[in-house]
Formats: structure tokens, C-alpha cells, sequence
């Protein structure tokens, strides 16, 4: 039900309301949403109104239009794998999904205590920190950022430049593989910079990804924090 004057626009009740029902199956993945008119007399609105709800479910990637056919609800969440050996890249391809990075910066700062004890590092010590942003079918999946020692690998921004994978610039480095060593995922609400880049509501949970690769020895080369669009990605724990 719709409540006038309770502080939250009517659009946005409306938009919750159609996320619950496709978040249920109410509504399910590939259905064809009930058309304005419609919607209109179910919510007791105007159709400017639903057309406002409709464009920030298509903007969260939970509806899509196809011209000349309609809106339709999106396919099911795309599948983040997790296991000994995660690859964005791999992911997507094995799903045949086209991905990119883009980079966003690449800097170098201090270790705080935190970050000195993942890496093995002494604090203060200088690291490698590298944002991106990756999408999957032109949409933005996530927002990261990643950490290395710049002692152990001179030169690695250059590499991941000219590849856009943590694989091959860690290979270029002289790490020839790499396995995940832990992987924490919490929900939690977005800061203002997630906000920006994934173009979600601030209210609206991020999956919360804390990680830790290491080399054949054990030693830590990359540290990682990244945020998932919930709406988009589901995460899958796998064993290897």
C-alpha cells in the first residue's frame, strides 16, 4: 500500500514495492512488467509516476527495455564466484558475459597498521593502491580497491595498465600464480564514493568483500576491498 505523507516519495514506495516483487518472484527473471496503465490503477498513481519508479529499477539493473517490445524483468543476478582461485575475467567468460575494467587511480600510500599486518609489510611502509571499476555487459558490477607492496613489485601500475588483470601484471612481476587466502563478505551501506560509482541509492546495502591473495610460499602480494551491487551480483562460494 501506498502511504501519502510519510516522508518517503511516492515513486520510491513504488519502486520497492516492484524490487519486493521481483526480489520474491512475484515478478520473475525474463517476465514482461504489467505495462503503465496498469501500474497506474494498481497504485492509484498517474503514469508519470510509475514511468519515475520504472527508469531508477532500470537504472539498479532490475529491469531492462527492449525497444518496441517493452520492459521486461532483468535475467537472474550474475554469478561471483569465490573460491581458491578467483578471476573476474574468468568468471564472466565461462558465463559468456563480456566484462572490462576501468581504472580509475593509482597512487602510493603509507601502510596503516591494518594493512601492514596483511601484507607483512612494516608499517609506514609505501603500497601500491589501485582503484577500478568493473562492469559486466556495459553495467558497473563493482567498486575496488586493491593494495600490493611497492617494495616487492616495482612497476606493477604500469602492468596493470597495459593488462586491466591482476593475474597477468602479478605473472609480468614475477608471480606466477596466486590462491586467495581468505574472503570476508558483510552487507553493510554504501559511503558517498560507492554511492557515485555503482549509481545506487545510499540506503541500499553493497556486498562487502575483504580479501587476501598470496603467492606458492604463503607470502601476501595483494589485499583487496571490494563492493558488490547486490542487485546485480550474487556471490557463490565454491570448492575446489
Amino acid at each position: 500500500m501506498i502511504e501519502r505523507g510519510s516522508g518517503v516519495a511516492v515513486w520510491r514506495q513504488i519502486e520497492e514495492a516492484l524490487a519486493a516483487d521481483i526480489a520474491g518472484g512475484a515478478l520473475q527473471a525474463g517476465q514482461q512488467l504489467p505495462t503503465e496503465l496498469q501500474l497506474a490503477d494498481r497504485f492509484g498513481v498517474n503514469r508519470h509516476t510509475i514511468r519515475r519508479a520504472v527508469a531508477t529499477l532500470v537504472e539498479r539493473g532490475l529491469l531492462r527495455v527492449e525497444q518496441g517490445r517493452g520492459t521486461f524483468v532483468q535475467d537472474n543476478a550474475i554469478d561471483y564466484a569465490i573460491s581458491k582461485r578467483t578471476r573476474f575475467s574468468q568468471n564472466m567468460a565461462r558465463q559468456n558475459l563480456s566484462s572490462d575494467i576501468d581504472i580509475l587511480n593509482s597512487d602510493t600510500v603509507p601502510a596503516n597498521a591494518e594493512l601492514a599486518e596483511l601484507l607483512q609489510v612494516a608499517a609506514g611502509d609505501m603500497l601500491y593502491r589501485i582503484k577500478t571499476l568493473s562492469k559486466v555487459e556495459g553495467r558497473v558490477v563493482d567498486y575496488a580497491t586493491m593494495f600490493f607492496p611497492t617494495s616487492r613489485f616495482p612497476g606493477l601500475p604500469e602492468a596493470y595498465l597495459r593488462h586491466r588483470s591482476v593475474t597477468r601484471a602479478l605473472a609480468e612481476c614475477g608471480v606466477a600464480d596466486y590462491t586467495r587466502r581468505f574472503t570476508r563478505v558483510t552487507a553493510r551501506l554504501p559511503d558517498a564514493e560507492t554511492v557515485d560509482y555503482l549509481g545506487i541509492p545510499k540506503n541500499r546495502p553493497v556486498l562487502h568483500v575483504k580479501s587476501l591473495n598470496v603467492d606458492a610460499a604463503g607470502a601476501p602480494v595483494q589485499y583487496g576491498v571490494t563492493c558488490f551491487n547486490g542487485d546485480l551480483v550474487q556471490l557463490v562460494m565454491e570448492q575446489e
